[in-house]
């Protein structure tokens, strides 16, 4: 084929294969079979490669994963991405409605926009002259990462924008990143197939899938995006925005409606008639977005906190279900509050597993009289952690004893004083406060044996929470170059060398991770162990008592303060608050080695590396280490100095020895 054929050729293969594309994956429609349009892809790819100078950006050939990234980067939004108020109740709706016409003064709020709120990750897209150039997270509203590479990879985004009167040289659409229901039963179908574990939920998997720095996770997953909102170019209401997404070829989730003023009563029919309407939609959705349909009004009406007074998310109703309480444990939050909860046996509500509830404090544990033991009614009204909203005292178990609070922090907790200040209802470890355990919690979670954070030491530590520039671990990663700087222990050098290595921590392995968060009981071998158990994070975060103590060297005791860990609305708020930062362990891979299933001791002092190092090789390796010889060990790792005793127990028990030599050799460093 001739050049100028080619060409010509190309560009026509573009246009159809565009063509299907839109049909297929925006419109829900086949214009073609799909073993027709994988053979025009084909023709395509072959015709692109003969003749490369005619490739573009925008070709279809284009939406490949590229190559995995280090890191992502961060993205100033030059409108910030803002979150809405929730509201879960007609009154509520009515009171919001009502305060707008006080703001507006002299002129009524005229329409209202609705449409369905998608449960996925929030994402803004940017095209130059109509090519796609970029893909931000939201992020905290105000910095977003790139992710660009996975975002491209997702079929029902245009590549390219193309409009007879003409394309404006810059658009910026948002919406969320979501998987359909059905997409997400046959991924989970092949999981099990393949003997793997299943998914949790749509939402978890369409975020992690565009955080991954490999962008061909991305491009294995069945990912949509629906847009909710045209930035750039304006529009004088919603409804014309979403006219115009339509125009530029994005799929919207085609459930938008206006309502007048006068139409307030169809507004709430509506509402009541979502609740159940919504069981039929093709994704999941926890609510509808409400807001004035006039922009201009809209953004008159402005911000409170992050959140935009014209406009509300309203929450359907919380699903309930019954289960048992198993146990009630304690957990320590960073402020050295102690909240208890209920371990309960995993039930479905909401869509999700739930494993654990929020007993709050010893008042409402009280007030609902709940018992281990007790059949509970359980539901979610849009908090992250279920609730127990009744005690069904007619199933109670004969013999069970109301709950003991300070007899159960005396137990959980033996080597630490509580108490309850006046007028408080949460009772707090005595003597501590906040801002040390927060302190103590940071050095920890940047100690060598955790993520090995060089420039957090106690005296910086100290310094950065005294300055309030840090209230939480996420802090951490929000620190600036420019702030650090400017406190007394700091200088431009230290202030980047400290923010240079906290970005390095971003990915560590699981086990350090599982290290990091300073669960109670769990130190750096079980965390190993906890890692190579589960694989992900989310996988521990979601398991259960039973599994736990199926796990050799879990006891009740760990098991207890692992799922109290996961269960503590702080450390959720944590974790939310760490992956939105870009924040999150590696998935554990463990290759084969000859040191999987054996233990190992070092004592005495090595000259190559100091010992949590050494144990950290043997751990990545798939070795135990432990602290004491028993007739399990394998073999002592001997350095200058060793302990008398283990060398005289080793000996007793036929134990080998090895010099540091031989430990180099083994570890192969």
């Amino acid at each position: 084929m001739k050049k100028s054929e080619a060409g010509k050729r190309i560009v026509k293969l573009r246009e159809l294969i565009n063509d299907y594309r839109y049909h297929y994956h925006v419109l829900d429609e086949s214009i073609m079979s799909e073993a027709a349009a994988d053979s025009l892809k084909h023709e395509l790819t072959l015709l692109e490669t003969e003749f490369p100078e005619f490739v573009t950006p925008d070709s279809p050939t284009q939406r490949v994963a590229g190559k995995p990234l280090d890191k992502f980067t961060k993205i100033q939004h030059k409108k910030r991405m803002i979150s809405l108020a929730d509201v879960f109740s007609r009154q509520e709706i009515e009171d919001w409605i009502s305060r707008n016409e006080k703001l507006i003064r002299g002129g009524g709020i005229g329409e209202f926009f609705t449409d369905i709120k998608m449960d996925g990750l929030a994402c803004a897209l940017k095209y130059q002259n109509g090519i796609f150039h970029q893909a931000v997270t939201r992020g905290d509203g105000l910095v977003g990462e790139d992710v660009t590479l996975n975002v491209k990879t997702i079929q029902n985004i245009p590549l390219k924008i193309h409009l007879e009167d003409g394309v404006p040289s810059e658009i910026e659409v948002r919406g969320e990143i979501v998987i359909f229901k059905k997409d997400f039963e046959e991924l989970n179908r092949m999981q099990k197939k393949k003997g793997e574990a299943e998914f949790a939920n749509p939402r978890n998997l369409a975020a992690g899938s565009i955080r991954q720095l490999d962008s061909k996770i991305a491009a294995s997953r069945p990912l949509k995006f629906i847009a909710y909102d045209l930035v750039v170019p304006d529009s004088s209401t919603w409804h014309e925005a979403y006219e115009k997404l339509r125009a530029f070829g994005f799929q919207t989730s085609n459930e938008d409606k206006v309502f007048s003023e006068r139409e307030k009563s169809e507004l709430f029919n509506y509402i009541d008639d979502l609740d159940e309407y919504r069981k039929t939609l093709p994704f999941n959705t926890d609510g509808m977005v409400i807001k004035i349909n006039n922009r201009a009004v809209y953004d008159k009406l402005g911000i409170v906190g992050k959140t935009p007074r014209g406009a509300v998310a309203f929450k359907f109703p919380a699903e309930e279900s019954t289960t048992k309480v198993r146990d009630i444990v304690i957990s320590i939050g960073r402020t050295g509050a102690a909240t208890p909860v209920a371990i309960l046996d995993p039930v479905q509500v909401a869509e999700t597993t739930v494993r654990h509830a929020s007993l709050h404090n010893a008042d409402e544990i009280a007030r609902l009289d709940v018992r281990i033991g007790d059949t509970v009614i359980v539901y979610k009204a849009g908090d992250i952690i279920p609730q127990i909203k009744e005690v069904l005292t007619s199933l109670r178990p004969e013999k069970t004893v109301m709950f003991d609070y300070e007899e159960a922090l005396k137990k959980q907790y033996p080597n630490l004083e509580f108490e309850r200040p006046v007028g408080e209802v949460v009772y707090r470890i005595k003597g501590e406060s906040s801002n040390f355990i927060l302190a103590r919690a940071i050095e920890y979670y940047a100690s060598k044996t955790a993520l090995d954070i060089e420039g957090l030491g106690e005296k910086n530590v100290e310094a950065l929470i005294s300055a309030g520039l840090v209230r939480s671990i996420a802090d951490l990663y929000r620190l600036k170059e420019v702030d650090i700087a400017k406190l007394e222990r700091f200088g431009e050098l230290s202030a980047r060398n400290l923010v240079t290595a906290i970005e390095a921590s971003k990915k560590p392995t699981l086990s350090k991770f599982i290290t990091a968060l300073g669960i109670r009981h769990v130190g750096a071998q079980t965390a190993t162990v906890l890692a190579r158990e589960f694989k992900t994070l989310d996988n521990l975060a979601n398991t259960t008592e039973d599994d736990l103590l199926k796990i050799p060297d879990i006891g009740e005791v760990v098991a207890e303060s692992i799922l109290a860990w996961f269960a503590d609305e702080d450390n959720v708020k944590l974790l939310s608050e760490l992956k939105e930062l870009g924040v999150w362990p590696l998935d554990e891979v463990l290759k084969d080695s000859p040191l999987i299933g054996k233990s190992y001791i070092v004592t005495g002092t090595l000259e190559s590396m100091g010992r949590e190092e050494a144990e950290n090789h043997l751990r990545e390796l798939g070795a135990t280490v432990t602290s004491s010889v028993t007739k399990n060990t394998t073999a002592l790792i001997v350095g200058e100095k060793p302990g008398k005793s283990k060398l005289e127990k080793a000996e007793k028990l036929k134990i080998p020895t090895l010099d540091e030599s031989e430990f180099l050799k083994l570890i192969k460093w």
